[in-house]
C-alpha cells in the first residue's frame, strides 16, 4: 500500500488547486461575482488585504451612484458641497459620488420602479418600515453583503454589534447596513399653534383627535384669511388614528396609502388583525367625513399640491403633520416666522402611551444587486459613516457656508440667506451618533418635554428580525395596495360620500383582493417567528 502514497499526495495537491480555481475571488453580489469580475484587481481576504498580501487595488477611477429620497435641491449649494466631498473620496479611494433623488411625488412607486428596472444602482437608502425593503430584498434588488463588508467597509463591519447585523439580514444573508448609531424619534403626530390653541381654552397639551378638532373648529370660526389645515391628500393618518385608538402595533409589512394589517397589541404581537375591518376603520371615517364638511382643509384637497409646513410657516394655516424630529426643527423656525405661535406637538402614541421604539432598519443603506462597482461602493460608505469630514460635509455642508460652530452648536453664519446658502442631502443611510454637532435651530426643550413623555412609555421595537415572505401571496398584495391607493385618500379626507357605504365598499374590494388569504399568511408566519424569538 505505501507504494501508493506519493500518488494519492499528487491526486491531493491537483485536487487543491482545482478547488482554489473554482472558488474564485472573493465578494460578489449574489454570491456568483468575484471582486475581480468587479473591477478590483485581485480577491480580498478577511483582513482587507488582497490576496497576494497587498492593499485593496484602488488603480481605477469609479462613480458611485448613491439613491437618496427627497426632492433635489436647486440653488446650486449641494454641488458644491458633494465637490468638496468628491476631492476626499478622490485622495483616499479614487471614486466620486454621484447622488440620485428620488422625489416625493410618487415616491414609493417610483424607488420600488428604479430597484426594478435592473439599473446598475450602487448605494440606496433602505427602510424596512417605510420603504418595503424585504419585499425588495424578496425580489432580489440587493447584494449580499456578508463576504464584502470585512474587507471594503471594515471599520463600519466592525462598529457594528452581532444582534444588530441578524437585523440585517435576508435569508440568513446581510442585505443592508442599519442606521443603529442614531439616535432619533420618528413617531407620528400633529403641529398646532399653542398661542391660538390657548385662544380656544386649551391650556393643556392636547391628547386626543378630539382635541385636534376642537381646536381646528376655532381656527375656522376665528382666523378668515387661515385654512385650518392645508392639508395634502398623499398623506394618510390612519396609521396615526389606530394608533391613537386602539393598543395595535403597525407591522414592517407595506400595503400602499395606509395600513391594512397589524399585530394585536405588544402583550400579543404574534397575533395577526386587520384594523381596517375593525369599527376603529368606521370611526375614523366617520370622523374625517366631518372634518373635511366643516371645511377643515381645502375643497379640493385630493388635488391639493401645496406644501402644508410652508403654510403654517407663512400663518395660512393652522395644523401640520409628521414625526417628532421634524417638530424640533419647526419649532425652531415657527418662533422666527411667527413669532409667540409656541408651535406643539400632539403624538399620536400620547392618547394610549401606545409608542414603539425606533427600529433600528428603519433607515439604512443596501447595495443595488446590478451594481457594478460593489467593492469601491462600500469604501465609499464606509468613509461617509467614518470619516469625521465627510460625515460633516454631506450632513451640513461648508463650514463657513452653511453653519458655524458657537458654544458647540451649529448656527447660521452672518449673512446666511436660505434661499441662497441653504443645504441639505436627505442622507438617512448611515448618520451617527458620535459625529453629531446639535444644531441651534432644534428646539432645546425637546428632551424635558416629548423625549421625556416617550421615555416613560416606550417598548421595545419586536420586529426587528421579523421578514415577511410575500411569495404565496405576492399577488394578492398587490392587489390590496391598488385598492387603498384608489379610495383610500377619498376616505380618509371625507371626500368618498357616505361612510359607512365608502368603508364598505372598501373592504369588499380588500376581500376580492385577496387580504383574508394574506392575513392568513401572516398569521402562520407570525407563528413561525415566535417560535424563533421564544426559543432564542
Amino acid at each position: 500500500m505505501l507504494k501508493f502514497k506519493p500518488i494519492i499526495s499528487l491526486l491531493a495537491a491537483f485536487l487543491l488547486i482545482f478547488l482554489a480555481a473554482c472558488s474564485g475571488g472573493g465578494g460578489g453580489g449574489n454570491g456568483d461575482t468575484g471582486g475581480q469580475q468587479q473591477g478590483e484587481s485581485a480577491s480580498p481576504s478577511a483582513d482587507g488585504k488582497s490576496s497576494s498580501g497587498g492593499a485593496v487595488d484602488t488603480s481605477k477611477f469609479v462613480k458611485i451612484s448613491y439613491v437618496v429620497l427627497g426632492n433635489k435641491p436647486t440653488n446650486g449649494q449641494f454641488e458644491k458641497v458633494l465637490a468638496e466631498v468628491n476631492k476626499i473620496m478622490k485622495e483616499k479611494i479614487n471614486a466620486e459620488l454621484e447622488w440620485k433623488w428620488v422625489e416625493w411625488a410618487d415616491w414609493q412607486t417610483k424607488y420600488n420602479l428604479l430597484l426594478a428596472s435592473g439599473e446598475p444602482v450602487d448605494l440606496i437608502t433602505i427602510g424596512t418600515d417605510w420603504l418595503d425593503t424585504w419585499g425588495n430584498a424578496q425580489r432580489g434588488a440587493f447584494m449580499n453583503l456578508d463576504e464584502l463588508l470585512p474587507v471594503y467597509a471594515p471599520e463600519t463591519w466592525k462598529s457594528i454589534p452581532e444582534e444588530d447585523w441578524n437585523e440585517s439580514k435576508y435569508n440568513g444573508k446581510i442585505v443592508l447596513i442599519p442606521e443603529n448609531d442614531y439616535t432619533q424619534w420618528v413617531n407620528h403626530g400633529f403641529f398646532y399653534r399653542g398661542d391660538w390653541a390657548k385662544e380656544a381654552g386649551i391650556t393643556e397639551p392636547i391628547k386626543d383627535w378630539e382635541g385636534i378638532g376642537q381646536y381646528l373648529q376655532y381656527v375656522k370660526d376665528n382666523k378668515p384669511d387661515v385654512i385650518p389645515w392645508d392639508a395634502a391628500a398623499q398623506t394618510s393618518t390612519f396609521g396615526g388614528y389606530f394608533n391613537s385608538y386602539t393598543d395595535e402595533l403597525e407591522l414592517p409589512i407595506s400595503t400602499g396609502y395606509l395600513p391594512v394589517f397589524a399585530a394585536k397589541s405588544y402583550d400579543e404581537r404574534y397575533t395577526a388583525v386587520s384594523p381596517v375591518f375593525e369599527d376603529t376603520f368606521l370611526n375614523y371615517a366617520k370622523l374625517m367625513k366631518e372634518w373635511g364638511d366643516k371645511g377643515f382643509w381645502r375643497e379640493d384637497v385630493l388635488n391639493n399640491k401645496n406644501d402644508a409646513r410652508a403654510a403654517l410657516r407663512a400663518g395660512l394655516s393652522g395644523m401640520d403633520q409628521h414625526h417628532t424630529q421634524t417638530f424640533s426643527g419647526l419649532r425652531v423656525q415657527m418662533d422666527k416666522d411667527q413669532p409667540g405661535s409656541e408651535l406643539q406637538m400632539f403624538p399620536f402614541s400620547r392618547t394610549r402611551g401606545n409608542l414603539l421604539e425606533l427600529s433600528i432598519t428603519h433607515g439604512g443603506t443596501s447595495v443595488g444587486a446590478h451594481s457594478k462597482n460593489p467593492e469601491r461602493a462600500l469604501m465609499a460608505y464606509d468613509l461617509i459613516r467614518n470619516d469625521e469630514q465627510i460625515y460633516h460635509l454631506i450632513n451640513y455642508g461648508i463650514e463657513g457656508v452653511q453653519y458655524e460652530i458657537k458654544d458647540g452648536k451649529r448656527v447660521q453664519p452672518a449673512g446666511y440667506d436660505e434661499a441662497q446658502h441653504g443645504f441639505y442631502s436627505d442622507f438617512w443611510g448611515g448618520r451617527v451618533d458620535k459625529f453629531e454637532i446639535p444644531s441651534a435651530n432644534s428646539w432645546d426643550q425637546i428632551e424635558e418635554t416629548l423625549y421625556a413623555e416617550y421615555d416613560k412609555v416606550k417598548k421595545p421595537y419586536p420586529y426587528g428580525q421579523f421578514v415577511f415572505d410575500k411569495t404565496p401571496v405576492d399577488a394578492e398584495l398587490t392587489a390590496i395596495t391598488q385598492v387603498t391607493g384608489e379610495l383610500g385618500p377619498a376616505i380618509g379626507y371625507g371626500k368618498a360620500g357616505d361612510p359607512v357605504k365608502a368603508v364598505e365598499e372598501f373592504r369588499s374590494k380588500l376581500k376580492t383582493a385577496g387580504v383574508d388569504k394574506v392575513l392568513a399568511e401572516l398569521q402562520r408566519q407570525l407563528d413561525e417567528f415566535k417560535k424563533k424569538m421564544e426559543g432564542q
